[in-house]
């Protein structure tokens, strides 16, 4: 057997997510709903945002000039700090971006149902974390009330020091945690509410005893730091955590692992590297574990991988998801304008633009605070509804998939995980 060695992730994506390509790994060499109802005022379904309601500030700009590419015709300035140039891999799903956001503006002002709050300055950090510190600098200087953006964790940590020490929120599109702080927000979906919406998921079918096989590399101790923290918020009892940095460990891991299969002490099997998962799921086999009796549990890594879904034993497994109806409705028009297929992400700079064009943030006093923006309904985006925590993380609604041979199929809807442990059903 051919055993796929797990390699080192830059965890800053759309992270890894859905479809195969949300974690900024996937850029490859270049590196039940909440209890009340989300809010949906991005455009003309509530009348916050209809333009009969509020002013168009368009012709009431006395903003200083600014540096970059201007789009949009409001008179609240927004910075978009993008990596646009530098490594070609994040330049282009920055360009990718870039376009979602000129569509956002484009819708907005296409459609008379929309205010036209906002004028957005993009600004290239050319994917390092100094660039993207300057860039919120001078995005502050030049009236910034909000900053979307970077992409990176780096980036994030660095342009959100900036921001915070000035009072401007920032809505960073990482999908690492520990970039997240008071005023920096992320809207990029979370390894914690991944993991989360799959234990709970799973709790839900009376599993109770959760073991993980994660490798020694970024995206394993990520994935693991999650898995932990999704199962002490859902009352999970965690029986191990096996790693492994070769062939040889991970064989030794799932030997490990074998025994308290087969006595039952663990029902479920926690693999999120889509690389390796393959590999484990053929040495599973090969100890002749019967995959009825328990539950594999994948990462949203598995989105779309065609080796995860031609991997007999891994049929039956669950993974979660972004719902991609957001992403396959933006596809289309973006081709037919740009005259290629754009990047995932791109659902996360056209949400931003609309939620910072909002009449509900963007004319609130103080612009974007943070009782508007940790609201706890939530918002509506392209990829579904979510909110910001009051810590700078996030919730996201996401579906469950099962894999089958040759694809998968969403068995559950979409959800933002309950904010308390599940009741499991033994």
């Amino acid at each position: 057997m051919a055993f796929i060695h797990a390699t080192a992730s830059n965890i800053t994506h759309k992270n890894s997510i859905s479809r195969g390509l949300r974690w900024l790994a996937s850029i490859g060499a270049g590196i039940a709903l909440l209890g009340c109802t989300p809010d949906f005022n991005f455009g003309p379904s509530s009348g916050l945002d209809r333009g009969v309601d509020r002013p168009d500030l368009s012709s009431q700009s006395n903003l200083p000039p600014a540096l970059g590419e201007v789009i949009g015709e409001g008179n609240v300035r927004v910075a978009l700090l993008l990596p646009l140039s530098g490594n070609e891999g994040l330049a282009s799903v920055g360009t990718s971006m870039r376009n979602g956001a000129k569509m956002a503006i484009d819708k907005i002002n296409s459609s008379a149902g929309f205010p036209r709050n906002v004028q957005i300055v993009i600004k290239d950090t050319q994917g390092n974390a100094t660039t993207a510190r300057s860039a919120a600098a001078e995005a502050i200087t030049e009236g910034a009330s909000l900053i979307l953006g970077p992409l990176r964790s780096d980036g994030v940590r660095a342009a959100g020091a900036v921001a915070r020490s000035s009072g401007v929120p920032l809505i960073g599109y990482s999908n690492n945690s520990g970039a997240a702080a008071s005023g920096v927000y992320l809207l990029n979906v979370l390894p914690e509410t991944e993991v989360k919406r799959s234990i709970q998921y799973a709790q839900k079918f009376g599993r109770q005893s959760f073991a993980a096989i994660v490798p020694r590399t970024a995206f394993g101790q990520i994935q693991e730091g999650a898995f932990r923290v999704a199962a002490s918020q859902s009352g999970a009892s965690i029986q191990g955590i096996y790693q492994f940095s070769d062939e040889t460990e991970a064989r030794t891991a799932v030997e490990q692992v074998v025994p308290f299969l087969i006595s039952g002490q663990i029902d479920t099997l926690f693999i999120p590297d889509r690389a390796t998962a393959p590999s484990i799921a053929v040495l599973l086999e090969s100890a002749q574990i019967d995959k009825s009796s328990i539950t594999i549990l994948g990462s949203a890594d598995w989105d779309g991988d065609e080796r995860i879904s031609q991997t007999p034993f891994l049929a039956g497994a669950f993974f979660p998801a972004v719902d991609g109806a957001g992403y396959d409705k933006l596809k289309p028009e973006y081709e037919a304008i740009y005259g290629t297929t754009p990047h995932p992400m791109v659902t996360f700079a056209y949400t931003s633009v609309l939620l910072a064009n909002s009449s509900s943030l963007a004319t609130s006093t103080p612009p974007y605070n943070r009782q508007q923006l940790t609201r706890a309904s939530g918002f509506s985006g392209q990829d579904g509804v979510f909110r910001f925590e009051d810590n700078g993380t996030n919730a996201h609604a996401l579906v469950m998939k099962q894999v089958e041979l040759g694809g998968s199929r969403v068995v559950d809807e979409a959800k933002i995980p309950s904010a308390t442990a599940v009741v499991t059903t033994r």
